[in-house]
C-alpha cells in the first residue's frame, strides 16, 4: 500500500464562511467531539471542524492533500469520492441516505466514516451556506471487551462473536455500522443478532443497553452503605 509521507503533504487553508448563519453553524460544528468534514462534490474540503483538524495532523487515517479529503488507504479514498460524488449529482441511492465506510489506520485502530449527503431536504440548507454536498462524520471504533462480560457471557451462553456483536450493537447502535466497524456483511450481523434475541428473550435492540448497563454496573461491596 503507498501512503504519501506526512512531510509531503501540502497544507491548504480552509476557506472563511460566507454569511453570518454559516458562522454560527461552523461554531456548532467545531463543539462537536466527533471529526466533521464538510466536502463538495470533489471531495474538496469546505470546512473542517477542531477534532477533524486533529485527525488529519495526525496522518493516521485520513489526510489532506492540496485541499482534498482523503484517505490513507487508496481503496478508502476511492469509496470516498464515490459517495461524494454521488452526493453531488443527486443520486436516488445517496441522496437521503447515510453510508458507512470502515477505515483502519497505519497503527491499526479502527475508524468509521459516515458519509451524510446534504443535498436533499432538511440537510440543503446547512450545506448551501458552505457550498457542500456532503458531511463526513469521523469516530474511532473501540470495541473492546469490558470488564463483567464474562459474567454476560456465561448468564446467557454466547459465543464470542455474539459477545462481540452485543457489545458493538450497544456502542454503534445499528446494524450497518456494526457490519462496517467488524468488517462483515449485514446479514451475518442480522443473524447474530437474531440468535441474541433468542438467547437473551429480548426483542429489541434497545433492550441490548440495559441488559449490557446492568452486568456493567459495579456490585458495591457488603459493608458498603
Amino acid at each position: 500500500m503507498n501512503v504519501v509521507p506526512c512531510r509531503a503533504l501540502a497544507a491548504a487553508r480552509t476557506p472563511e464562511p460566507e454569511t453570518a448563519d454559516a458562522a454560527a453553524f461552523a461554531d456548532t460544528l467545531d463543539g462537536l467531539d466527533a471529526s466533521l468534514y464538510l466536502v463538495d462534490a470533489n471531495g474538496r474540503l469546505i470546512h473542517t471542524n477542531a477534532a477533524g483538524r486533529a485527525v488529519l495532523d495526525a496522518c493516521n487515517v485520513l489526510l489532506e492533500i492540496r485541499g482534498l479529503l482523503m484517505a490513507c488507504d487508496p481503496m478508502i479514498t476511492h469509496r470516498l469520492r464515490q459517495a461524494f460524488a454521488a452526493s453531488g449529482r443527486g443520486d436516488a441511492a445517496a441522496g437521503a441516505r447515510e453510508s458507512a465506510i470502515p477505515m483502519v489506520g497505519l497503527d491499526g485502530a479502527r475508524y468509521i466514516a459516515h458519509v451524510l449527503p446534504l443535498t436533499s431536504g432538511p440537510r440543503r440548507r446547512a450545506g448551501a451556506a458552505y457550498r457542500a454536498v456532503a458531511a463526513v462524520f469521523v469516530r474511532k471504533v473501540a470495541l473492546t471487551i469490558p470488564p463483567r462480560s464474562d459474567a454476560l457471557r456465561d448468564a446467557f451462553r454466547l459465543t464470542p462473536t455474539e459477545l462481540r456483536v452485543l457489545l458493538a450493537i450497544v456502542e454503534l447502535g445499528g446494524i450497518p455500522e456494526v457490519a462496517a466497524a467488524l468488517g462483515v456483511a449485514a446479514t451475518t450481523v442480522r443473524t447474530h443478532v437474531r440468535r441474541l434475541f433468542e438467547k437473551t428473550g429480548t426483542a429489541r435492540q434497545a433492550d441490548f443497553v440495559k441488559l449490557v448497563a446492568g452486568y456493567a454496573t459495579p456490585l458495591r461491596d457488603m459493608g458498603e452503605s
